[in-house]
């Protein structure tokens, strides 16, 4: 039996998805490398972004609405902010790298989420933490990494972002997702991409 101290929690979990996305765009904002290796770091962090924004609307947000008195509000903003990003994530992963569109369209994504991802960790993250037993901020966790495992790896603007539509729809919607990827090459994490570089 595992110590519940120690395992990591819904927070721990979506601070490391951050720290991942971080990096990704410093490193596309650094505008090294060729436009191939450019668009296959986008299609990663499109992917990682995407698959992150399922699991917090299919738990986190949920869980923020109960626990939390301005739960409905703080969800809806956060619901908000990842409609904004998944509608230029649509439009990003149709460009080249070489069309200016496409740093333009970075810059927003990037902007957005970094202070989607300051309101999170400033202020939903420590509040959930102290409104949630850490055995529920446990089980999240795994309720989590469970929904990244099958939610798409595409931007699907229309998709429903409120339980429970979108618990029954992201897992066909994401099996498509990775079929399309499978097919297509489209690296969707940074092992994906590190392995076919």
């Amino acid at each position: 039996m595992t110590d519940v101290q120690t395992e990591r929690d819904v927070v721990d979990v979506l601070m490391t998805d951050h720290r991942e996305v971080e990096a990704i765009f410093v490193e596309l904002e650094s505008r090294q490398g060729t436009p191939e290796h450019r668009r296959r770091l986008a299609d990663v962090v499109i992917a990682e972004l995407v698959r992150h924004a399922v699991a917090e609307e299919a738990y986190v947000y949920p869980t923020a609405r109960k626990a939390l008195p301005d739960g409905d509000q703080l969800a809806e903003h956060e619901i908000a902010e990842h409609s904004d990003a998944e509608r230029t994530m649509k439009e990003l992963e149709s460009l080249d790298p070489s069309e200016p569109r496409f740093d333009e369209l970075l810059t927003h994504l990037t902007a957005t989420i970094r202070h989607h991802v300051q309101d999170e960790e400033t202020d939903l993250f420590p509040r959930l933490r102290a409104a949630c037993a850490r055995e529920e901020l446990v089980e999240l966790a795994g309720k989590v990494e469970a929904a990244k495992k099958s939610a798409p790896t595409r931007p699907h603007p229309a998709a429903p972002d409120h339980p429970p539509a979108n618990k029954l729809l992201a897992p066909g919607t994401g099996l498509v997702d990775r079929m399309r990827d499978a097919l297509s090459g489209r690296p969707t994490s940074m092992q994906e991409l590190r392995e076919k570089n």
